[in-house]
């Protein structure tokens, strides 16, 4: 999803020469494989955007997955970048590095300042990891090696995996599948208080341009809306989003997860960038592009 959104900043900023491997050609995971790729094709930037990413039912059941695949692509790219010459590298982490109780919204400087919310922590000590490579790289070499720490993203081309999608597209799945069958109703898991941020694909591109055209980026900045809303108004987004006419249920045996996550994003609003997507287009954009692909046969089911 995000590396598809980076292709369509990438065609229209116009400036740029896009060059893309696929998990045939490299595996991100193979030391060897990384390096002779980077020291062959010897790119001025490299973006990190590639992850083992999943909702809490993912992480909660495949943490070593998640620690160990996630800490191999970031110390294999940013290493092996080093090595081949890269001198600009941009790292995508994640809202979820910052503290299960941090102070709301979170700034970059409560990063390590408390514990982790346990359902991702295996996540988010790799993000922080691959966060702490580039800053120490850039510390101790001298290269621009930086990070973009985006809220929860949605949009075209997202995982609508029955069981290990994020929120937005598990919600759109489920609530598309329940107005098909005609159900009287849809449960959602947790109580629905917890509050969340969300952030349109397209949104996270457009600022990752732009922080790689400062010559002075942050070592590391928040992306994100600014606003949230709660998992049980969301539901109710989606639920109008497709058409759903039925009643939305709670499941308080289900965990919440981290009570809040709202990103500060002063610092990269100061830089010149901000979100121009509605929450409500970009899930009526999102539901179109999720109906397509089913149809198409394309979809990430």
């Amino acid at each position: 999803m995000v590396g598809s959104a980076l292709l369509r900043a990438a065609e229209t900023a116009g400036s740029f020469d896009p060059l893309t491997a696929d998990r045939s050609t490299v595996d991100l995971c193979d030391q060897r494989q990384v390096y002779e790729f980077l020291a062959g094709s010897k790119p001025d930037v490299v973006v990190v955007a590639a992850a083992k990413v999943g909702g809490i039912h993912a992480n909660s059941t495949y943490p070593a997955d998640f620690i160990y695949e996630n800490l191999a692509i970031a110390s294999n790219l940013v290493h092996g970048s080093f090595l081949a010459g890269v001198p600009s590298l941009l790292f995508l982490g994640s809202s979820c590095i910052y503290p299960k109780h941090a102070p709301q919204p979170m700034t970059e400087d409560c990063l390590l300042t408390s514990p982790l919310e346990p359902t991702n922590e295996a996540y988010a000590i790799a993000k922080i990891a691959g966060l702490k490579l580039c800053q120490h790289y850039r510390a101790q070499h001298g290269v621009c090696y930086h990070g973009a720490m985006p809220t929860n993203l949605y949009g075209p081309g997202d995982n609508y995996h029955a069981e290990n999608s994020h929120v937005i597209p598990a919600l759109i799945r489920r609530f598309h599948e329940a107005r098909e069958r005609g159900d009287s109703s849809v449960t959602i898991w947790g109580t629905g208080t917890p509050r969340r941020e969300f952030l349109h694909v397209d949104d996270l591109a457009a600022a990752c341009f732009h922080l790689m055209g400062l010559e002075n980026p942050p070592d590391w900045v928040n992306v994100g809306t600014g606003e949230d809303l709660t998992i049980l108004e969301l539901a109710q987004l989606v639920a109008r989003v497709t058409g759903f006419k039925g009643e939305i249920l709670t499941d308080p045996d289900k965990p919440d997860g981290t009570p809040r996550k709202l990103l500060d994003i002063s610092k990269i609003v100061a830089t010149g960038w901000k979100p121009s997507t509605p929450l409500a287009d970009g899930l009526a954009a999102a539901y179109e592009d999720f109906k397509a692909s089913l149809a198409t046969g394309v979809a990430r089911v």
